[in-house]
Protein backbone atom coordinates (compact mmCIF):
# COMPACT_ATOMS: atom_id res chain seq x y z
CA UNK A 1 0.00 0.00 0.00
CA UNK A 2 2.93 2.36 0.71
CA UNK A 3 4.08 1.75 -2.81
CA UNK A 4 1.26 2.56 -4.05
CA UNK A 5 0.41 5.22 -2.35
CA UNK A 6 3.90 6.84 -3.26
CA UNK A 7 3.40 6.01 -6.97
CA UNK A 8 0.41 8.00 -6.63
CA UNK A 9 1.55 11.16 -5.47
CA UNK A 10 4.70 11.36 -7.58
CA UNK A 11 2.34 10.92 -10.94
CA UNK A 12 0.39 13.72 -9.21
CA UNK A 13 3.46 16.02 -8.37
CA UNK A 14 4.54 15.48 -12.19
CA UNK A 15 0.87 16.46 -13.38
CA UNK A 16 0.54 19.24 -11.79
CA UNK A 17 3.60 21.23 -12.50
CA UNK A 18 4.91 24.42 -11.21
CA UNK A 19 7.33 27.26 -12.37
CA UNK A 20 10.24 26.01 -9.63
CA UNK A 21 9.56 23.63 -6.96
CA UNK A 22 6.58 21.21 -6.22
CA UNK A 23 5.88 20.84 -3.16
CA UNK A 24 4.12 17.88 -1.93
CA UNK A 25 0.70 17.85 -0.22
CA UNK A 26 1.38 16.01 2.70
CA UNK A 27 4.28 15.00 4.59
CA UNK A 28 6.86 12.58 3.85
CA UNK A 29 6.34 9.90 6.43
CA UNK A 30 9.76 8.69 8.46
CA UNK A 31 9.30 4.78 10.01
CA UNK A 32 11.72 7.02 12.62
CA UNK A 33 8.71 9.25 13.47
CA UNK A 34 11.92 12.10 13.15
CA UNK A 35 11.38 15.81 12.39
CA UNK A 36 8.74 15.42 8.54
CA UNK A 37 10.46 16.30 5.63
CA UNK A 38 8.93 18.59 2.55
CA UNK A 39 9.30 16.49 -0.87
CA UNK A 40 9.91 18.84 -3.95
CA UNK A 41 10.17 17.49 -7.87
CA UNK A 42 13.23 19.49 -9.07
CA UNK A 43 11.76 21.03 -12.22
CA UNK A 44 13.65 20.25 -15.51
CA UNK A 45 12.23 21.39 -18.56
CA UNK A 46 14.96 21.46 -21.17
CA UNK A 47 14.60 21.57 -24.94
CA UNK A 48 17.17 20.08 -27.08
CA UNK A 49 17.76 21.30 -30.48
CA UNK A 50 20.36 20.51 -33.32
CA UNK A 51 21.59 24.10 -34.51
CA UNK A 52 24.55 22.56 -36.95
CA UNK A 53 25.23 18.62 -37.65
CA UNK A 54 27.86 17.27 -35.79
CA UNK A 55 30.01 14.52 -36.69
CA UNK A 56 31.92 11.98 -33.78
CA UNK A 57 34.11 9.42 -33.76
CA UNK A 58 34.70 6.84 -30.96
CA UNK A 59 38.08 6.22 -29.82
CA UNK A 60 37.41 3.07 -27.60
CA UNK A 61 34.94 0.78 -27.91
CA UNK A 62 34.36 -0.52 -25.25
CA UNK A 63 31.90 -0.93 -21.60
CA UNK A 64 32.13 3.27 -21.63
CA UNK A 65 32.60 3.51 -25.49
CA UNK A 66 29.17 1.86 -26.16
CA UNK A 67 27.45 3.85 -23.06
CA UNK A 68 29.02 7.19 -23.84
CA UNK A 69 28.18 6.81 -28.01
CA UNK A 70 24.46 5.48 -27.09
CA UNK A 71 23.94 8.80 -24.93
CA UNK A 72 25.90 11.39 -27.42
CA UNK A 73 23.67 10.03 -30.03
CA UNK A 74 20.57 10.71 -28.00
CA UNK A 75 21.78 15.00 -28.72
CA UNK A 76 19.98 16.05 -32.06
CA UNK A 77 21.91 16.71 -34.89
CA UNK A 78 25.11 14.38 -33.46
CA UNK A 79 25.88 11.44 -36.24
CA UNK A 80 28.32 8.85 -35.90
CA UNK A 81 30.51 8.89 -38.26
CA UNK A 82 33.81 6.22 -37.00
CA UNK A 83 34.52 3.91 -34.45
CA UNK A 84 38.35 2.87 -33.35
CA UNK A 85 38.96 -0.11 -31.32
CA UNK A 86 41.84 -2.46 -31.12
CA UNK A 87 40.14 -5.81 -30.35
CA UNK A 88 38.28 -7.37 -33.44
CA UNK A 89 35.51 -8.48 -31.88
CA UNK A 90 34.22 -4.99 -31.16
CA UNK A 91 34.78 -4.17 -34.32
CA UNK A 92 32.81 -6.67 -35.38
CA UNK A 93 30.25 -5.29 -32.62
CA UNK A 94 30.66 -2.04 -34.37
CA UNK A 95 29.33 -3.29 -37.69
CA UNK A 96 26.73 -5.54 -36.32
CA UNK A 97 25.03 -2.25 -34.69
CA UNK A 98 25.49 0.34 -37.40
CA UNK A 99 26.21 -1.57 -40.58
CA UNK A 100 29.49 -2.20 -42.60
CA UNK A 101 29.30 1.35 -44.30
CA UNK A 102 30.61 2.36 -41.23
CA UNK A 103 34.32 3.52 -40.82
CA UNK A 104 36.00 1.56 -38.27
CA UNK A 105 39.80 1.15 -37.55
CA UNK A 106 41.85 -0.41 -34.79
CA UNK A 107 44.51 2.93 -35.04
CA UNK A 108 43.02 6.23 -33.89
CA UNK A 109 45.02 8.19 -35.72
CA UNK A 110 43.11 7.16 -38.29
CA UNK A 111 40.07 8.55 -36.64
CA UNK A 112 41.63 12.02 -36.15
CA UNK A 113 42.85 12.12 -40.10
CA UNK A 114 39.20 12.41 -40.99
CA UNK A 115 38.32 16.13 -41.99
CA UNK A 116 34.65 14.71 -41.71
CA UNK A 117 34.85 13.84 -37.96
CA UNK A 118 34.05 17.10 -35.77
CA UNK A 119 34.70 15.61 -32.19
CA UNK A 120 35.93 12.65 -30.35
CA UNK A 121 34.65 10.47 -27.63
CA UNK A 122 38.24 9.16 -25.95
CA UNK A 123 36.93 5.78 -23.85
CA UNK A 124 40.23 4.04 -23.99
CA UNK A 125 42.25 2.69 -21.44
CA UNK A 126 43.24 5.47 -19.01
CA UNK A 127 47.14 5.35 -19.92
CA UNK A 128 46.05 6.37 -23.42
CA UNK A 129 44.22 9.66 -22.40
CA UNK A 130 46.10 12.19 -22.16
CA UNK A 131 48.28 11.23 -25.80
CA UNK A 132 45.14 10.74 -27.65
CA UNK A 133 43.72 14.05 -26.45
CA UNK A 134 46.83 15.65 -27.24
CA UNK A 135 47.07 14.45 -30.67
CA UNK A 136 42.96 14.61 -31.02
CA UNK A 137 43.60 18.51 -30.44
CA UNK A 138 46.66 19.10 -32.35
CA UNK A 139 44.47 17.63 -35.24
CA UNK A 140 41.69 20.12 -34.75
CA UNK A 141 38.88 18.09 -33.24
CA UNK A 142 36.67 18.83 -30.16
CA UNK A 143 37.49 16.38 -27.26
CA UNK A 144 35.39 14.32 -24.53
CA UNK A 145 37.40 12.60 -22.95
CA UNK A 146 36.55 9.93 -19.77
CA UNK A 147 37.73 10.55 -16.57
CA UNK A 148 40.41 10.47 -15.45
CA UNK A 149 41.42 12.91 -18.01
CA UNK A 150 45.29 11.73 -17.58
CA UNK A 151 46.99 8.64 -16.56
CA UNK A 152 50.00 10.69 -14.47
CA UNK A 153 50.04 14.16 -12.85
CA UNK A 154 52.50 15.44 -15.02
CA UNK A 155 50.55 14.51 -17.95
CA UNK A 156 47.78 17.51 -16.66
CA UNK A 157 49.88 20.26 -18.08
CA UNK A 158 50.74 20.02 -21.63
CA UNK A 159 47.01 18.66 -22.10
CA UNK A 160 45.78 22.05 -20.12
CA UNK A 161 48.33 23.95 -22.62
CA UNK A 162 46.70 22.28 -25.62
CA UNK A 163 43.14 23.02 -24.82
CA UNK A 164 43.91 26.51 -24.02
CA UNK A 165 46.10 27.11 -27.46
CA UNK A 166 43.72 25.13 -29.78
CA UNK A 167 40.47 27.08 -29.12
CA UNK A 168 38.46 23.45 -29.44
CA UNK A 169 36.70 22.17 -26.81
CA UNK A 170 37.52 19.47 -24.17
CA UNK A 171 35.23 18.26 -21.93
CA UNK A 172 35.88 15.81 -19.00
CA UNK A 173 33.64 13.08 -18.61
CA UNK A 174 32.37 13.07 -15.15
CA UNK A 175 28.70 13.61 -15.81
CA UNK A 176 27.70 13.98 -12.06
CA UNK A 177 28.90 17.77 -12.50
CA UNK A 178 26.37 18.57 -15.03
CA UNK A 179 23.52 16.83 -12.99
CA UNK A 180 20.09 19.12 -12.15
CA UNK A 181 20.81 17.46 -8.17
CA UNK A 182 24.25 18.75 -8.07
CA UNK A 183 23.27 22.13 -8.92
CA UNK A 184 20.45 22.19 -6.20
CA UNK A 185 23.46 21.17 -3.56
CA UNK A 186 25.20 23.61 -5.11
CA UNK A 187 22.45 26.71 -4.35
CA UNK A 188 21.62 25.25 -1.08
CA UNK A 189 25.09 25.33 0.30
CA UNK A 190 26.00 28.87 -1.11
CA UNK A 191 22.72 29.98 0.63
CA UNK A 192 24.30 28.91 4.06
CA UNK A 193 21.27 25.99 4.05
CA UNK A 194 23.23 23.98 6.35
CA UNK A 195 25.37 27.27 7.89
CA UNK A 196 29.60 26.95 8.15
CA UNK A 197 30.81 24.02 5.97
CA UNK A 198 33.28 21.88 7.93
CA UNK A 199 33.24 18.60 6.32
CA UNK A 200 32.51 16.52 3.37
CA UNK A 201 31.69 12.12 3.41
CA UNK A 202 31.73 10.56 0.28
CA UNK A 203 31.28 7.04 -0.51
CA UNK A 204 31.16 5.03 -3.60
CA UNK A 205 30.47 1.44 -3.15
CA UNK A 206 29.76 -1.84 -4.84
CA UNK A 207 29.79 -5.84 -4.19
CA UNK A 208 29.35 -7.52 -7.14
CA UNK A 209 32.22 -8.83 -9.77
CA UNK A 210 31.03 -6.54 -12.18
CA UNK A 211 31.12 -3.62 -10.20
CA UNK A 212 35.01 -4.84 -9.35
CA UNK A 213 35.86 -4.60 -13.36
CA UNK A 214 35.51 -8.34 -13.73
CA UNK A 215 34.27 -8.24 -16.78
CA UNK A 216 33.51 -11.17 -18.98
CA UNK A 217 36.12 -12.00 -21.04
CA UNK A 218 35.97 -13.25 -24.84
CA UNK A 219 37.35 -16.49 -25.67
CA UNK A 220 39.12 -15.04 -28.26
CA UNK A 221 41.55 -13.02 -26.34
CA UNK A 222 44.68 -13.05 -27.40
CA UNK A 223 47.96 -11.09 -28.44
CA UNK A 224 46.57 -10.86 -31.92
CA UNK A 225 42.88 -9.56 -31.62
CA UNK A 226 43.88 -7.53 -29.09
CA UNK A 227 47.05 -5.73 -31.41
CA UNK A 228 48.26 -6.11 -27.87
CA UNK A 229 51.87 -4.16 -29.08
CA UNK A 230 50.08 -1.38 -29.91
CA UNK A 231 47.46 -1.74 -26.39
CA UNK A 232 51.63 -1.49 -24.66
CA UNK A 233 53.00 0.91 -26.92
CA UNK A 234 52.89 3.53 -24.08
CA UNK A 235 53.63 1.34 -21.10
CA UNK A 236 56.31 -0.53 -20.16
CA UNK A 237 56.74 -4.09 -22.00
CA UNK A 238 54.51 -6.97 -20.98
CA UNK A 239 53.75 -10.24 -22.03
CA UNK A 240 50.13 -10.48 -23.32
CA UNK A 241 47.50 -10.83 -20.10
CA UNK A 242 43.49 -11.18 -21.43
CA UNK A 243 42.89 -9.77 -17.76
CA UNK A 244 45.20 -6.07 -18.26
CA UNK A 245 43.31 -5.52 -21.74
CA UNK A 246 39.61 -6.11 -20.46
CA UNK A 247 39.88 -5.36 -17.01
CA UNK A 248 42.74 -3.16 -17.20
CA UNK A 249 41.05 -0.75 -14.16
CA UNK A 250 42.57 -2.98 -11.57
CA UNK A 251 46.17 -3.00 -13.24
CA UNK A 252 48.42 -0.05 -12.17
CA UNK A 253 50.33 -0.36 -15.14
CA UNK A 254 47.35 0.83 -17.42
CA UNK A 255 44.60 1.85 -15.11
CA UNK A 256 44.62 3.87 -12.29
CA UNK A 257 42.03 1.67 -9.72
CA UNK A 258 39.59 2.67 -7.53
CA UNK A 259 41.08 6.53 -7.48
CA UNK A 260 40.48 7.17 -10.94
CA UNK A 261 37.42 5.47 -11.45
CA UNK A 262 35.16 6.35 -8.06
CA UNK A 263 37.33 8.78 -6.25
CA UNK A 264 37.13 11.36 -8.86
CA UNK A 265 33.46 10.94 -9.64
CA UNK A 266 33.27 12.21 -5.47
CA UNK A 267 36.11 14.44 -6.25
CA UNK A 268 34.56 16.24 -9.09
CA UNK A 269 30.85 16.16 -7.88
CA UNK A 270 31.90 17.99 -4.37
CA UNK A 271 34.20 20.13 -5.87
CA UNK A 272 31.77 21.31 -8.36
CA UNK A 273 28.94 21.35 -4.98
CA UNK A 274 31.63 23.47 -2.96
CA UNK A 275 33.53 25.51 -5.81
CA UNK A 276 36.79 24.23 -4.59
CA UNK A 277 40.01 24.90 -6.18
CA UNK A 278 41.42 21.57 -4.30
CA UNK A 279 42.78 20.06 -1.28
CA UNK A 280 46.19 20.64 0.09
CA UNK A 281 47.36 17.68 1.85
CA UNK A 282 46.02 13.54 0.49
CA UNK A 283 46.20 10.36 2.47
CA UNK A 284 44.78 7.52 1.35
CA UNK A 285 45.20 3.61 2.89
CA UNK A 286 43.56 0.48 1.23
CA UNK A 287 43.99 -3.19 1.19
CA UNK A 288 42.82 -6.07 -0.91
CA UNK A 289 40.05 -7.83 0.76
CA UNK A 290 38.14 -10.00 -1.68
CA UNK A 291 38.65 -9.71 -5.60
CA UNK A 292 42.11 -11.48 -5.32
CA UNK A 293 42.05 -11.79 -8.68
CA UNK A 294 45.23 -11.22 -9.62
CA UNK A 295 44.91 -7.39 -9.51
CA UNK A 296 47.75 -4.76 -7.71
CA UNK A 297 45.38 -2.15 -6.87
CA UNK A 298 43.18 -2.37 -3.77
CA UNK A 299 39.55 -3.19 -3.89
CA UNK A 300 38.99 -1.55 -0.14
CA UNK A 301 40.22 2.45 -0.14
CA UNK A 302 40.11 5.04 1.90
CA UNK A 303 41.45 8.78 1.56
CA UNK A 304 41.38 11.88 3.63
CA UNK A 305 41.98 15.12 2.18
CA UNK A 306 42.09 18.55 3.64
CA UNK A 307 41.16 21.57 2.04
CA UNK A 308 42.34 24.98 3.03
CA UNK A 309 40.36 28.31 4.06
CA UNK A 310 40.01 30.34 0.52
CA UNK A 311 37.67 32.09 -1.02
CA UNK A 312 35.53 29.99 -2.44
CA UNK A 313 34.50 28.00 1.37
CA UNK A 314 35.76 28.17 4.49
CA UNK A 315 38.35 24.73 5.57
CA UNK A 316 36.90 21.19 5.34
CA UNK A 317 38.21 17.88 5.52
CA UNK A 318 37.10 15.61 2.97
CA UNK A 319 36.84 11.54 3.49
CA UNK A 320 36.65 9.78 0.69
CA UNK A 321 35.46 5.30 0.51
CA UNK A 322 35.23 2.92 -2.03
CA UNK A 323 34.69 -0.75 -0.78
CA UNK A 324 33.88 -3.33 -3.44
CA UNK A 325 32.69 -5.85 -1.18
CA UNK A 326 30.16 -3.75 0.84
CA UNK A 327 27.83 -5.32 2.81
CA UNK A 328 25.66 -2.33 2.40
CA UNK A 329 25.02 -3.87 -1.55
CA UNK A 330 26.60 -0.65 -2.68
CA UNK A 331 25.75 3.14 -2.35
CA UNK A 332 27.23 6.41 -3.73
CA UNK A 333 26.20 9.09 -1.19
CA UNK A 334 28.39 12.92 -1.01
CA UNK A 335 27.39 14.13 2.18
CA UNK A 336 28.16 17.56 3.24
CA UNK A 337 28.18 18.05 6.82
CA UNK A 338 27.49 22.07 8.10
CA UNK A 339 27.32 23.60 11.60
CA UNK A 340 23.53 23.34 11.11
CA UNK A 341 22.74 20.46 9.16
CA UNK A 342 23.81 18.02 6.10
CA UNK A 343 23.20 17.91 2.74
CA UNK A 344 23.08 14.19 1.32
CA UNK A 345 23.33 13.80 -2.13
CA UNK A 346 22.03 10.09 -3.13
CA UNK A 347 22.81 9.99 -6.54
CA UNK A 348 21.37 12.85 -8.35
CA UNK A 349 18.44 13.53 -5.38
CA UNK A 350 18.90 15.72 -2.59
CA UNK A 351 17.76 15.39 1.23
CA UNK A 352 18.28 18.33 3.47
CA UNK A 353 18.06 17.85 7.49
CA UNK A 354 18.84 20.47 10.01
CA UNK A 355 20.11 20.28 13.98
CA UNK A 356 20.40 24.25 15.21
CA UNK A 357 22.10 24.59 18.52
CA UNK A 358 20.59 26.84 20.85
CA UNK A 359 21.87 30.32 21.57
CA UNK A 360 22.65 29.09 25.43
CA UNK A 361 25.48 27.64 25.93
CA UNK A 362 24.86 23.99 27.53
CA UNK A 363 24.22 23.81 31.36
CA UNK A 364 23.27 20.84 33.37
CA UNK A 365 22.38 16.98 32.97
CA UNK A 366 25.58 15.43 31.50
CA UNK A 367 27.71 18.26 32.71
CA UNK A 368 29.97 18.68 35.56
CA UNK A 369 27.71 20.68 37.69
CA UNK A 370 26.55 17.82 39.37
CA UNK A 371 29.96 17.54 40.57
CA UNK A 372 30.24 20.65 42.46
CA UNK A 373 28.83 21.26 46.18
CA UNK A 374 25.27 22.18 46.55
CA UNK A 375 25.80 25.75 47.17
CA UNK A 376 28.19 26.27 43.90
CA UNK A 377 25.08 24.54 41.87
CA UNK A 378 22.69 26.86 43.20
CA UNK A 379 24.80 29.87 42.84
CA UNK A 380 25.48 29.29 39.59
CA UNK A 381 22.15 27.79 38.58
CA UNK A 382 20.67 31.33 39.74
CA UNK A 383 23.17 32.60 37.55
CA UNK A 384 22.82 31.13 34.21
CA UNK A 385 18.35 31.10 34.93
CA UNK A 386 19.13 35.17 35.19
CA UNK A 387 21.24 34.74 31.95
CA UNK A 388 19.61 33.08 29.34
CA UNK A 389 16.11 32.86 28.70
CA UNK A 390 14.02 29.51 28.34
CA UNK A 391 13.52 30.44 24.52
CA UNK A 392 16.92 31.14 24.56
CA UNK A 393 18.03 27.36 25.63
CA UNK A 394 15.70 25.77 23.60
CA UNK A 395 17.04 24.06 19.82
CA UNK A 396 15.70 26.10 17.32
CA UNK A 397 14.11 23.64 14.51
CA UNK A 398 13.56 23.83 10.80
CA UNK A 399 11.73 21.56 8.30
CA UNK A 400 14.03 19.10 6.11
CA UNK A 401 13.62 18.68 2.92
CA UNK A 402 13.95 16.40 0.04
CA UNK A 403 14.34 17.38 -3.56
CA UNK A 404 14.37 14.55 -6.56
CA UNK A 405 15.02 14.81 -10.11
CA UNK A 406 12.18 14.09 -12.46
CA UNK A 407 11.69 10.29 -12.74
CA UNK A 408 13.62 9.38 -16.41
CA UNK A 409 16.03 12.31 -15.71
CA UNK A 410 19.68 11.72 -17.27
CA UNK A 411 22.93 13.76 -16.15
CA UNK A 412 24.97 11.94 -18.77
CA UNK A 413 22.85 13.17 -21.91
CA UNK A 414 22.91 16.48 -19.75
CA UNK A 415 26.71 16.19 -19.78
CA UNK A 416 26.86 15.51 -23.31
CA UNK A 417 24.26 17.93 -24.49
CA UNK A 418 26.67 20.32 -22.52
CA UNK A 419 29.61 19.49 -24.61
CA UNK A 420 27.79 19.69 -28.15
CA UNK A 421 26.31 23.12 -26.88
CA UNK A 422 29.35 23.99 -26.33
CA UNK A 423 30.38 23.27 -29.43
CA UNK A 424 27.75 25.25 -31.16
CA UNK A 425 27.49 28.14 -29.07
CA UNK A 426 31.43 28.43 -28.01
CA UNK A 427 29.78 28.96 -24.19
CA UNK A 428 32.28 27.46 -21.50
CA UNK A 429 31.42 23.54 -20.82
CA UNK A 430 30.88 22.38 -17.16
CA UNK A 431 34.16 20.23 -16.77
CA UNK A 432 37.17 21.75 -19.01
CA UNK A 433 40.82 20.71 -18.61
CA UNK A 434 41.49 22.69 -15.43
CA UNK A 435 38.26 21.26 -13.76
CA UNK A 436 39.08 17.96 -15.11
CA UNK A 437 42.47 18.07 -13.77
CA UNK A 438 41.81 19.58 -10.42
CA UNK A 439 39.91 16.49 -10.06
CA UNK A 440 42.29 13.99 -11.53
CA UNK A 441 45.56 15.24 -9.56
CA UNK A 442 43.44 14.33 -6.15
CA UNK A 443 42.56 11.12 -7.25
CA UNK A 444 46.00 9.93 -8.81
CA UNK A 445 47.61 11.63 -5.79
CA UNK A 446 45.92 9.04 -3.39
CA UNK A 447 47.51 5.95 -5.44
CA UNK A 448 50.83 7.72 -4.85
CA UNK A 449 49.79 7.88 -0.92
CA UNK A 450 48.59 4.18 -0.99
CA UNK A 451 52.04 3.09 -2.50
CA UNK A 452 54.19 5.29 -0.53
CA UNK A 453 52.51 5.23 2.93
CA UNK A 454 52.95 9.11 3.21
CA UNK A 455 50.92 12.38 2.51
CA UNK A 456 51.10 13.92 -0.38
CA UNK A 457 50.93 18.39 -0.29
CA UNK A 458 49.50 19.97 -3.21
CA UNK A 459 49.06 23.64 -4.40
CA UNK A 460 45.32 23.55 -5.02
CA UNK A 461 46.18 27.42 -6.35
CA UNK A 462 49.17 26.93 -8.80
CA UNK A 463 47.88 23.17 -9.39
CA UNK A 464 51.67 21.73 -8.36
CA UNK A 465 52.96 19.25 -6.13
CA UNK A 466 55.19 20.76 -2.78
Amino acid sequence: MKNDNSNSRRKFLQQIGATSLVAASSPFASLANQAKAEERILQYDRKITANDKIRIGVIGYGVQGHFDLNTALKVPGVELAGICDLYTGRIDNAKEKYGNDLFTTNNYKDILDRKDIDAVLICTTDVWHARITLDALAKGKHVYCEKPMVYKINEGYPVMAAAKKSGKVLQVGSQRVSSIGYAKAKELLAAGEIGKLNMVNAVYDRQSSIGSWEYTIPKDADAMTTNWDKFIEVTEKMAFDAKKFFWWRAFKEVGTGVAGDLFIHLLSGSHFITNSKGPESIYSTGQLSYWKDGRNLPDVMSGVMQYPDSPEHSAYQLTLQVNFISGTGGQEVIRLVGSEGIIDVIGNNITVKHSLMPEAPGFGGYDSLFTFSKSMQDEMQKEYDAKWTPEQRKRKTKEDIIFKVPAGYDDHLDHFTNFFDSIRTGKKVIEDAEFGFRAAAPALACNDSYFSKKIVHWDPVNLKLK
